[in-house]
């Protein structure tokens, strides 16, 4: 098994080879990884709800006291108005007290009464005032007896005491006495009044001002909650403010509830007004007993609720509202906060369960495309090396980045162009080898052709003058004359393609040069349906050039451009100045070259002409060569032709 594993893993494209080997590499950490990050996730998800929940009930637990405090303020604020009212009120009681007082006295001063009856009608005066529902006027000496009372006149109180053990009318006598004259004071002290039925001690505000002449302390006052005249207002508002605390929900059951220091609920939605200070949660704990004792904290206990199978744990956050010593409790079941981090779970392994899936997918895909990212410039590289196997030696890899395939394609058309190089000049070797042929053999044969050909043209020659155009041999005389100096012209094409001589170079102006080629050449006869149009350069510089051989380039390359074209035809002779070379070019619209001769026709021997040697292009391109210049040509059927001559205006200065 483990034999037929390996061979078929070693017979698989390299593709499949990747995908086996990188998609383990990849699917199995993205596996690993998606289980550590859901675990993370799912602990923090938890960790958060739980703070967050936390964070929720301390929030409420805050709202709810600054509820409490809001309210308790509004109303000190309220007591404080009323206060500052009921003070004035007894102020002026005081102040009229004291004129009734004053006018009494002034009448026994003027004798219009006896300070007996002055005295007694000042009580009579004073005993008739009423303040709020329990309050009077009342008078006493700077001694605490009292002058002037509904109950007790005729007492000394001035060792008597409030409910906190204040010696309050020794105060009120020292403060007196002391007085500026004019002067309103006034004491709040803590009084139960067992006669109006009291049960606990209520504050009592009593304004009093000292008159001097009679050693009298005029007083008035009253209880402070009887001056609070709108207690429905405030059971009503107190009430609505239950209402809203009781209104919260905290999660799904949780609820806010309050107690006082001994246990008893004084906000619940069930056992408003109960004492649960002793109640024991599940596990026996005495949770409430704990939360009055701490007054502020977190505590966490095990409830079972009526109709519940069995208790789950409850988290509690209080705080000590000071005030009304009250304890604001805001509690929660545990699983309800936790619910909400259970579906993140859920939502967490549905998503990461999608996430390995995309990814493994995306992997898949990646790996496929790397695969084809590095196999298929393989398999571009292979079907290169076959062709080049074919002899293609033109063909080229693609170098398409600087990583090892390119380096290796780059390498092999480094190769492949070292070797079309050395089959280039073992091509041009043979070539040169022919050319000295050629010329050993031109040179050997010629003398002997030529000879020949002399004597044949003399007598051509010698028999057309002794013949009329009318006579009937005439023809064949022309013809043999004709093809006489068209051998000829072959040998010396052979001699001057192989015994080029080097060029002889002056600065010539190309302008004028070719002014005079074009003019020569217009009176050819495959010239005269054509058109020559001159396009030269003003200020092109002199060329260093040989004159005869350029002359002969310029007029075969314009007799070859005249006969691909016929009547109507127009040629294009022009010169630019590109960089460092002076460029001809020839123009025309003839029939074009088909694109499978042009690679052949600088080649010796090529040629598409019925009575043509091939060597008139071949011996251009030599002659342009040795000037150290280029030609080109480019061609397009039935459009025409364009040539293209590069010429260094300074040769030795380039090569």
């Amino acid at each position: 098994m483990r034999r037929y594993i390996t061979s078929l893993f070693t017979n698989m494209k390299l593709r499949w080879k990747m995908l086996a080997m990188v998609l383990p590499i990849v699917i199995i950490p993205i596996f690993v990884v998606g289980t550590v990050i859901g675990y993370i996730s799912n602990h923090h998800a938890y960790l958060g709800i739980t703070q967050t929940s936390k964070d929720d009930l301390a929030h409420m637990s805050g709202f709810t006291l600054d509820l409490l405090q809001s309210h308790h303020q509004q109303f000190q604020v309220y007591k404080e108005d009323k206060e500052r009212v009921f003070r004035q009120e007894l102020a002026v009681l005081v102040n009229l007290s004291y004129r009734l007082v004053e006018a009494q006295y002034r009448q026994a001063r003027e004798g219009r009464s006896t300070p007996a009856r002055a005295l007694q009608e000042a009580r009579e005066a004073l005993k008739k005032v009423n303040v709020g529902e329990s309050g009077y006027i009342y008078a006493m000496t700077g001694d605490g007896l009292l002058k002037v009372h509904i109950a007790r006149e005729g007492e000394n109180v001035y060792n008597e005491k409030d409910e906190k053990g204040r010696y309050f009318i020794r105060e009120m006598c020292r403060n007196a006495r002391a007085s500026k004259p004019g002067e309103v004071l006034y004491i709040i002290y803590p009084w139960r009044n067992a006669i109006l039925g009291d049960v606990k001690p209520r504050n009592k505000i009593v304004a009093y001002r000292y008159f001097k002449e009679w050693d009298w302390i005029i007083a008035a006052g009253g209880y402070l909650d009887e001056t609070y005249d709108n207690e429905a207002f405030e059971r009503n508002s107190f009430a609505l403010l239950k209402e809203k605390i009781k209104s919260k929900k905290v999660g799904t059951t949780g609820y806010i509830f309050c107690m006082d220091r001994k246990g008893t609920f004084t906000l619940h939605p069930e056992s408003e007004g109960k004492n649960f200070y002793n109640i024991v949660d599940a596990d026996g704990r005495q949770f409430i007993k704990e939360m009055c004792e701490k007054k502020s904290g977190w505590i966490r206990y095990s409830w079972r609720n009526k109709g519940e199978p069995s208790p789950r744990m409850k988290i509690v956050r209080y705080d000590y509202f000071e005030p009304w010593d009250w304890i604001i409790a805001v509690g929660s079941y545990e699983d309800e906060f936790y619910g909400e981090a259970n579906k993140i779970k859920g939502r967490i392994l549905a998503w990461m369960a999608l996430l390995t899936v995309v990814v493994g997918a995306t992997a898949v895909c990646l790996v496929f495309l790397a695969a084809r990212v590095l196999t298929d410039p393989i398999s571009r590289m292979l079907e290169t090396i076959r062709q080049v196997k074919r002899g293609r030696l033109d063909e080229q890899m693609a170098v398409e980045a600087d990583d090892e395939l390119g380096e290796l394609a780059t390498a092999f058309n480094r190769m492949t162009a070292i070797i079309r190089h050395n089959r280039e000049m073992e091509a041009t070797l043979a070539q040169q080898g022919k050319m000295a042929s050629l010329g050993v053999l031109s040179s050997g044969v010629a003398h002997e052709i030529n000879n020949p050909l002399g004597v044949i043209l003399g007598y051509a020659a010698y028999l057309e003058g002794k013949m009329g155009e009318d006579d009937p041999g005439y023809r064949y005389i022309h013809e043999i004359k004709r093809e006489s100096k068209r051998c000829k012209k072959i040998v010396q094409d052979l001699l001057n393609y192989a015994r080029t001589p080097k060029p002889t170079l002056e600065k010539t102006d190309l302008n004028g040069l070719l002014e005079q080629i074009v003019d020569f050449a217009a009176n050819h006869t495959d010239m005269h349906d054509v058109r020559v149009v001159r396009e030269f350069a003003p200020d092109l510089p002199p060329v260093s050039l040989d004159g005869d051989q350029m002359r002969q380039v310029a007029i075969n390359l314009i007799l070859n451009a005249g006969a691909a074209m016929g009547r109507g035809g127009v040629l294009t002779v022009s010169t630019s100045r590109e960089d460092d070379f002076a460029v001809i070019r020839f123009k025309d619209n003839g029939s074009g070259i088909p694109p499978e001769n042009l690679e052949k026709i600088f080649e010796p021997f090529f040629t598409t002409k019925e009575k043509g040697t091939g060597l008139g292009l071949a011996i251009t391109r030599q002659i342009v060569e040795q000037h150290h210049g280029r030609i080109s040509i480019e061609s397009t059927p039935d459009e025409g032709t364009t040539v293209t001559v590069r010429l260094p205006f300074e040769p030795d200065g380039l090569y």
